[in-house]
């Protein structure tokens, strides 16, 4: 697999080399039963309403069945013109299944994820193993699914803080957006600057939002935890707002995960329909040369050429070194039928047919002739 990519259920922190972190929740969790261990958070979790959705929300008797998704994913991820390679993905279209555990009702369980490190690679590397698995041994997985993925966000970055206190060589943060495709849910979660961006039918749909501190919400809420805003950066330190990570770095977090920059991911669920294409979830490296409308239109284009959404993701990342992107670079593309999208049909104008004066006056000599 290419550089920057990660094996589906593959945990990372076993597999790698003395310089990751060691994981606090160490175990061979995929040969034991999951056990809801967990404390939960008391913390509220803030999610954001989608304007093209107002279904209910998933409950185990009511497996939808009017349209159920097929998933299919690639990955491809690309060092760009930096000199170290920070980006972490991965790619699971039966999660249940990789966790050795059974479906609750029909249709897809998979989970998807793009990690953009900053500082060193180990907080991508830790979240991209960890959250995953806070997702799957909480209790309330998956009918409590909005304040779960939020819940696994802000234990991860606790654990990760027990990690860099155990090696501090492993210091660093992380950007994350993970999504998860259970049913017809699709349910997205985001800390930082990724963003994943929806096909309905041509048309992009922003399922995140972007996480930059000069933005007058986070600046709004950075400013009331005790931080501030300089030239665009979070106390002069850090270009996002949200992130896994950055312990070290002064004044961003106290010991109970408070402070200016927060772990605490927005999330947002829409029940997909059949109109629905596919997503692409991507670091800001890629965002940064293409506008969420502009990679729909890249993606269909490609996918209506060989229907692969691993050659689709090369495709977007070669597309984005094309384009100068400077950044490392990491996309995920998860489509949601077994065919490539359809062409679009254009409805067709109406024309306002209108009369000329000469017309008109045939028209009338033709009347008065009939008269008579």
């Amino acid at each position: 697999m290419e550089e920057g990519s990660v094996k589906c259920g593959e945990n990372v922190n076993e597999s790698a080399s003395g310089g990751r972190p060691p994981n606090p929740l160490a175990g061979s969790f995929r040969q034991t039963p999951c056990k809801p261990t967990l404390v939960r958070h008391s913390f509220q979790v803030k999610t954001r309403s989608v304007n093209v959705s107002s279904e209910p929300e998933m409950s185990s008797e009511n497996c939808e069945t009017e349209f159920v998704p097929i998933v299919r994913s690639g990955g491809w991820a690309d060092i760009g013109f930096r000199q170290s390679m920070e980006d972490v993905y991965v790619c699971c279209d039966n999660f249940m299944q990789d966790y050795g555990l059974k479906n609750f009702c029909d249709g897809p369980y998979a989970f998807y994820g793009v990690f953009d490190g900053h500082g060193g690679k180990h907080a991508a590397d830790f979240a991209c193993s960890n959250i995953p698995k806070f997702i799957i041994e909480d209790v309330g997985f998956p009918m409590e699914i909005e304040r779960v993925v939020s819940s696994a966000f802000l234990h991860t970055d606790t654990a990760f803080a027990e990690a860099c206190s155990l090696n501090s060589s492993v210091a660093s943060g992380t950007t994350a957006l993970a999504a998860l495709v259970i049913g017809r849910s699709l349910v997205v979660a985001n800390a930082g600057d990724c963003r994943a961006v929806l096909c309905r039918k041509g048309k992009a749909i922003e399922m995140s939002r972007d996480h930059k501190p000069a933005c007058s919400k986070e600046k709004k809420r950075i400013e009331a935890s005790g931080g501030y805003v300089y030239d665009g950066y979070l106390n002069g330190q850090l270009n996002v707002a949200r992130a896994i990570g950055d312990w070290h770095m002064e004044g961003l977090k106290d010991s109970n995960g408070l402070g200016p920059l927060s772990a605490e991911p927005e999330v947002m669920e829409v029940k997909l329909m059949e109109e629905d294409e596919f997503l692409i979830m991507g670091c800001d490296g890629i965002w940064d040369v293409f506008r969420s409308q502009n990679a729909v239109d890249f993606a269909r284009r490609k996918l209506q050429e060989h229907n692969d959404p691993v050659v689709c993701c090369k495709e977007l990342v070669a597309e984005a070194l094309k384009r100068r992107s400077g950044d490392n670079l990491a996309v995920v593309v998860v489509c949601f039928h077994l065919r490539p999208p359809p062409p679009l049909t254009a409805p067709r104008p109406r024309v306002q047919r209108s009369i000329s004066a000469e017309g008109l006056r045939e028209l009338q000599s033709f009347l008065d002739s009939l008269g008579n």
